[in-house]
């Protein structure tokens, strides 16, 4: 029988080749090719891309972790990310098609008859693109460094350099081509294990119709059984609302306008050759997405129910450490599971509350004064003051586990074949990339196409701009790739602030750019830069990264966050700033151009709009 790495490097490798094979065969050779794929792409196929170029890390990797470990309240990640996009194909991306500029800084600098407005689209573009990559590059690490075994580090390198390899060789190109692969191979990752885990614990083949069933061992019903055994050992019920209603509703909102404001879904549309074929292709790309985003739930709840009866086994006191099984073990190995014998009794205790002082637990150190990591016997706890070791207090809970880890570990703790662990790893990696590379060509485009052509060298030949367009996504890609080894909290919280960025920034200009014909430029570059200050401000303040002088560092709690809105809830806010300062000053200064006003009335109705839409 084939040995599990032996499974992992066979499908992980396959897919690798496969990715890099089709970037070489789809060379982007013009700057047409580079940016929108030669606008040749069939609606089907752009759905799918699309759908891959949209379902991140944090929707494979770490959504069903949230789900896992939130309940009810993680349901705000479904509602917003999928809402959103019904938002972005109906009131955004057949406009934005129809006015014919691929990159949003393009049509904002353009709609606003303002370079200064183009530069501002450009900053808020890549402050989002670059937050929501870290969280991309951050899934890599996870996935490669408890498949691969190696460091997180090394995963996130790895990771990089086949990013790189067919995003600058294939530019949009081959990355579509690439992204078509990688939905495949995510969307079997995700549903096969599903289906696996659905059937042994309640006999039903379809994850999201187990969800509701009843299981197998006769217990009960799956969320009532998940219920009885979290409020047991001191957890919330699963199936209650723990947060704020104001704070779901926020973040729910934030996320919907958020995704309608991703710069690189919304240059999708433009690899299509007709304003037609962008609407069938958002339809498609619902379908597709619709697959995974129903099953996430099923995923989520069977996860969290099999890791605590493998954990806690069926008496109160925990099973063994000796006698867990080797999942258990080998994600500790990464790093991203943990385990302290706090009483002492060689069991493990999973039970609500923090296992170690100062959250993620730090490894023995080696003689340099480095953690170790990967050893199993000695564990300390690093005091956040000055890095030393803490006394043991006695915890009920003794386990930590990085919530990313849930997805990928699935199908080890439900003692899948291995090759079905194999095409876990796979699919993740899948994921995390696809999406990194949508991301990277869009700070790639903004760089080359809108600053570079657009303002400071107009004059520049294709050949050059395609050079230039290579060289800044080799930059981004070692900038998101640093990022992604030093990030600010798990996948999906990190991906949520930057939808909370591009909700506050780009989001409203796109709006009023194409529904509000008396929007003026000075407007909208007052709302923009209004909307992702004021954005950044409170993610930095509550976020610890940002210290105000004579006070402490606002802890990031319910306690102390304003109204109870946390951090990733906050674009809503800042997008409702945006719309109020650009209307403000709008009214305040002088209105748009008469050519303008017609030119956003033409967006919306065209003049001769059968020809237009290809009917």
């Amino acid at each position: 029988m084939m040995e599990l790495q032996t499974w992992i490097y066979l499908f992980v490798g396959g897919t690798f080749a496969l990715y890099i094979g089709i970037a070489v065969w789809a060379r982007a050779s013009t700057t047409g090719d580079f940016y929108v794929a030669g606008k040749g792409v069939h609606p089907i196929a752009n759905g799918m891309a699309t759908a891959a170029d949209w379902m991140s890390a944090a929707s494979f990797i770490s959504m069903a972790g949230l789900i896992a470990f939130k309940g009810y309240d993680a349901s705000v990640y479904l509602m917003g990310w999928t809402g959103g996009y019904v938002l972005l194909a109906m009131l955004l991306a057949p406009y934005l098609r129809k006015f014919g500029k691929f990159t949003v800084p393009e049509f904002i600098g353009e709609r606003y008859y303002s370079q200064t407005a183009r530069v501002v689209a450009v900053i808020c573009l890549i402050v989002a693109s670059i937050t929501y990559v870290i969280g991309q590059m951050k899934g890599v690490g996870v996935a490669f460094g408890r498949f691969l075994e190696v460091d997180f580090e090394i995963g996130v390198l790895v990771g990089m350099s086949i990013v790189f390899i067919y995003a600058v060789l294939g530019g949009m190109k081959g990355i579509t081509y690439t992204q078509i692969a990688q939905y495949c191979v995510l969307i079997f990752a995700y549903t096969i294990p599903a289906i696996f885990i659905s059937l042994t614990l309640t006999g039903n083949p379809v994850p999201q119709l187990g969800l509701g069933s009843e299981l197998t061992d006769g217990s009960g019903y799956l969320l009532s059984k998940l219920d009885t055994v979290l409020t047991e050992l001191g957890f919330q019920a699963y199936t209650i609302q723990k947060g704020t209603t104001l704070n779901m509703v926020l973040l729910t909102l934030s996320l919907m306008i958020g995704t309608a404001g991703l710069p690189h879904v919304i240059i999708r549309f433009f690899t299509v050759p007709r304003v037609r074929d962008a609407r069938a292709s958002a339809g498609w790309a619902l379908v597709f997405i619709a697959i995974l985003y129903t099953t996430a739930p099923a995923v989520g709840s069977m996860a969290r129910l099999n890791m605590i009866n493998t954990v806690n086994g069926t008496g109160a006191q925990g099973t063994a450490y000796t006698e867990l099984p080797s999942w258990f073990r080998r994600w500790e190995n990464t790093g991203l599971l943990a385990w302290y014998d706090h009483n002492g009794d060689g069991r493990v205790q999973h039970a609500a509350g923090k296992a170690f002082d100062g959250g993620k637990p730090v490894f023995a150190y080696n003689e340099d004064g480095s953690p170790k990591r990967g050893s199993y016997g000695e564990r300390v706890v690093a005091n956040p003051g000055d890095g030393k070791p803490v006394s043991n207090a006695p915890f009920a809970n003794e386990i930590y586990v990085d919530r990313d880890i849930m997805v990928l570990a699935n199908p080890e703790i439900a003692e899948l074949p291995f090759w079905v662990i194999a095409l876990v790893a796979a699919g993740g990696l899948a994921a995390a990339l696809s999406t990194a590379a949508g991301l990277l060509l869009a700070i790639s485009s903004a760089i080359s196409h809108d600053l570079l052509k657009g303002i400071f060298k107009p004059d520049i030949s294709e050949k050059n701009e395609l050079m230039a367009g290579r060289i800044a996504m080799a930059g981004a890609i070692i900038v998101a790739g640093y990022l992604g080894m030093n990030p600010p909290g798990f996948a999906a919280q990190v991906v949520a602030l930057a939808f909370g960025l591009a909700a506050s920034s780009i989001f409203p200009a796109l709006m009023m750019g194409i529904f509000y014909k008396k929007m003026n430029n000075t407007g909208a570059v007052a709302g923009m830069l209004a909307g992702l200050g004021s954005t950044l401000v409170y993610i930095f303040i509550y976020k610890g990264w940002l210290f105000i002088p004579g006070t402490n560092n606002l802890p990031n709690t319910p306690d102390n966050w304003f109204m109870g809105i946390q951090p990733e809830s906050f674009g809503a806010i800042g997008a409702l700033i945006n719309f109020v300062v650009a209307l403000i000053v709008s009214k305040a200064t002088v209105a748009p151009p008469e050519h303008i006003q017609h030119l956003v009335e033409d967006i919306r109705v065209p003049r001769g709009a059968a020809a237009a839409t290809g009917h």
